[in-house]
């Protein structure tokens, strides 16, 4: 693709995007830098602090480890964390250089202060409201659509910031627009673009998410999946691929204090769009700019993908960066547009009904069936099979299977999200 084409500095910059670094699962890190950045308006400690988040951002939070809280979970915990402790400068970083003195600082204000959540108004699904109050001052902070988009700050009934409307369902308003984004297009970017206009962003990825890889399968964490698949089914490269993705997010989901590259604003989804294809890249030998490449492929893949799914879903994420790896490897092994395509459609024909029931250790046995699936839409490919359009989803041609799944994650999925929360939250089923 040339530089002259317009698509080139959208993909670029799409890239910077997407490609930033968080420590911890990206919503609660969210509560944390909205309600940092609160507290950085009021001035003060809060005493007392109210959350209203949407359903699926209490999904999200719900059973994760919130890092360097001393093992606290769930959206009080992330919000007294930001309150308390942290550096809205740093963003979705904006934990990571909590003190010990300030663990227990934050552990104190849980016990001793009210830190209430409650379901946000309306059907936003990208949702956090958080309001702040010390004294006779209060602040009101809102973010929506994605992590880091603050669209509104009140202080003392003032507005200090509005960013216009919020989009009422799945859209991230304020990104560079990804209408242009295709199979074919993205294959040819990544083949062909020039290198130094991603390396810094891809390079940093590629450290991050395979170092946290690394301490997944050296220490325990979580249900330790990556050591499970190792014990159990060998040291084959393709359980390799599996288990250190696996590895990379039993660790993040149980804590770990590394940072990781996100992918749609997913740490789940940049480990899995970038780990495997690292693990194979590394296994065939390819050289430094063929593995950036080949990332910066997978990457672009799990964003085409997600795109019409929305941030935020029943449609479990890893899905997509596990079929984008899967393509991503075919790339490395020397497959060009066709190959991917195919492989894309196997693998979204195989797995595209995993549901997300929150950020949790079982995410990580969700991304190794992801990559699993990956890998065999590649295989079914070099063996001359492949589903075909009219099949149950997979339609003809790569795009109308990825719109098809867009709106199975998006529009068909909405009831089934609901009910998961209800399950979540304890709730009775639907009349």
């Amino acid at each position: 693709m040339n530089q002259t084409d317009q698509r080139y500095h959208h993909f670029v910059q799409i890239l910077r995007e997407e490609l930033v670094p968080a420590m911890g699962c990206t919503e609660p890190i969210a509560i944390a830098y909205g309600a940092a950045k609160a507290r950085e308006v009021l001035g003060r400690l809060p005493e007392k602090i109210l959350v209203e988040a949407s359903g699926n951002i209490i999904k999200n939070v719900k059973s994760v480890v919130v890092p360097n809280t001393g093992g606290l979970k769930g959206i009080e915990a992330s919000a007294a964390a930001g309150a308390v402790a942290g550096d809205a400068g740093k963003i979705l970083e904006v934990i990571s250089q909590v003190t010990d003195a300030q663990k227990e600082a934050i552990k104190a204000y849980l016990a001793s202060h009210e830190v209430r959540v409650a379901p946000a108004p309306g059907d936003v699904v990208f949702d956090i409201i958080i309001t702040l109050t010390a004294g006779e001052d209060t602040v009101r902070l809102r973010i929506a659509d994605y992590h880091t988009n603050i669209v509104l700050i009140e202080k003392n009934g003032e507005t200090l910031l509005e960013a216009g409307a919020v989009v009422s369902q799945d859209a991230a308003g304020g990104l560079t627009d990804r209408s242009c984004m295709s199979v074919e297009a993205i294959v040819d970017f990544a083949g062909t673009c020039d290198i130094e206009d991603v390396r810094e962003i891809v390079q940093r990825q590629i450290d991050y998410n395979y170092a946290i890889a690394q301490e997944g399968m050296k220490n325990p964490w979580g249900a330790n999946i990556g050591k499970v698949l190792r014990e159990h089914y060998g040291d084959d490269i393709k359980i390799r691929a599996r288990a250190m993705a696996a590895a990379g997010s039993d660790a993040r989901m149980s804590g770990c204090e590394m940072p990781v590259i996100i992918v749609s604003g997913s740490g789940n989804q940049g480990i899995t769009a970038s780990v495997p294809v690292i693990e194979y890249a590394k296994h065939l030998g390819a050289d430094e700019e063929k593995t950036l490449r080949a990332v910066t492929l997978s990457d672009l893949l799990t964003i085409h993908m997600k795109t019409g799914i929305g941030r935020l879903s029943a449609y479990c994420g890893a899905v997509s960066a596990g079929c984008a790896s899967g393509a991503a490897i075919a790339w490395l092994n020397g497959g060009g547009y066709e190959e991917i395509a195919h492989t894309l459609v196997n693998a979204l024909a195989t797995i595209s009904g995993m549901i997300c029931d929150g950020a949790k250790p079982s995410c990580a046995a969700k991304i190794a069936a992801a990559v699993d699936a990956g890998l065999l839409g590649y295989n079914m490919y070099r063996s001359e099979q492949q589903f075909r359009g009219g099949e149950g989803i997979v339609s003809k041609g790569v795009e109308n299977t990825i719109a098809n799944i867009g709106r199975l994650g998006r529009l068909g999925m909405r009831e089934t999200d609901r009910e998961i929360i209800r399950i979540m939250t304890g709730q009775p089923p639907k009349a």
